[in-house]
């Protein structure tokens, strides 16, 4: 979560793993390679101490693999924390592909990836992240049980980037009660960046309250679908930093929130699915002393996770309902607690989940 980024000509400067910066006492980490189905994958394993590892596959054409490897080690770390945090009996791991998942991505490698899963005897359980669908999942499935967020027609609880994009909804929410007293987001105007399913999700609900969306991503196409169906605004500049909002939410990939941006925002509020969105944890201190109100991401996208743990300790949809809009309660605490205490809502939010998995250790060792 605080794992500072760094280039891949640095990177290949250390250790290939126990040197990387982003490892963080992982319990393990393995190379999948298979010739065959072109798979190459590294699945990273942080911590077990209060359930198994679980953690979504992301596909993405990474440029190399320390940058493959850098990645699900931050990715792995950051989802041992979203477990603890939740209050969930799990751990953290996650699973990087490397390849174009529009192109590369078969059903043969998908299974033979699912085998690699299914080596791990249940210390690791997969799901969908970045480049992949239910179906995927469901392909997986079928070589391993070790897999969860497979379609409802086999038995899972589907996509779960509903269930996310309420939990950051949730966490919007607590975010603007802590900021200005109402968590009313009728009128407040909100910047979403990346309009995939969670992105998407999301603007249902802030529109449902009376939010004004603006939205930008990557993909043209993509935006003009999302315009066409609900009523926001495209974003057409180059800087989306810069601009006058009262909320930004990065719903794409992570670290938007570095030392190129940092200083631009104008936002008052910062709340979105994207994982690890701060560069460095400095980053999250600089916000603080600018008086802006950051909501760990970490914390406010575990709704994802909170829908397909109902996979592995079975409760009805009201139930995971109720979990998951316990992530306003958390996020508020959890805010209220940094403030007293001169932290960062990030440290914070580190320093709570910690705290459950040092207890569940020293149980153990009683």
């Amino acid at each position: 979560m605080d794992s500072k980024v760094i280039s891949s000509k640095e990177l290949s400067k250390v250790d290939p793993v126990f040197g990387q910066i982003s490892f963080d006492n992982h319990e393990q980490i393995v190379f999948c390679n298979d010739k065959d189905t072109g798979l190459k994958a590294i699945i990273g394993i942080h911590n077990t101490v209060l359930g198994p590892a679980i953690g979504g596959t992301r596909m993405w054409n990474y440029e190399n693999e320390w940058e493959a490897l850098n990645d699900v080690l931050r990715l792995s770390r950051g989802m041992t924390f979203k477990s603890a945090i939740s209050g969930l009996n799990l751990g953290g791991g996650k699973t990087v592909i490397i390849g174009d998942a529009k192109t590369q991505k078969t059903p043969e490698l998908m299974r033979k990836f699912g085998e690699f899963v299914n080596s791990l005897g249940g210390k690791y359980i997969t799901a969908e992240d970045v480049g992949m669908t239910t179906e995927d999942m469901d392909t997986v499935r079928e070589v391993t049980p070790h897999v969860v967020g497979i379609s409802e027609a086999k038995g899972g609880s589907g996509n779960p980037a509903i269930n996310t994009a309420y939990g950051v909804f949730m966490g919007m929410k607590a975010a603007a009660k802590f900021k200005y007293g109402s968590d009313v987001l009728e009128g407040k105007s909100v910047f979403v960046q990346g309009v995939g399913n969670v992105g998407e999700a999301l603007i249902g609900h802030l529109l449902k309250e009376g939010a004004k969306v603006t939205i930008t991503d990557i993909n043209q196409e993509r935006l003009e679908s999302v315009r066409n169906k609900y009523d926001v605004v495209i974003y057409e500049g180059d800087d989306v930093y810069s601009q006058e909002m009262d909320i930004y939410a990065p719903c794409a990939l992570g670290a938007t929130i570095n030392d190129a941006t940092i200083n631009k925002i104008k936002a008052q509020i910062i709340a979105g699915s994207a994982n690890n969105q701060l560069a460095e944890e400095r980053h999250g201190l600089i916000l603080q002393e600018r008086g802006i109100v950051f909501a760990p991401d970490f914390l406010i996208n575990a709704g994802g996770l909170i829908n397909v743990y109902a996979e592995i300790e079975p409760c009805d949809k009201q139930e995971t309902i109720k979990r998951t809009e316990n992530i306003y309660n958390t996020t508020l605490e959890i805010l209220e607690r940094a403030a007293e205490s001169g932290l960062t809502p990030n440290v914070a939010a580190l320093n709570m989940a910690k705290e459950r998995i040092l207890k569940r250790k020293n149980e153990e060792l009683k």
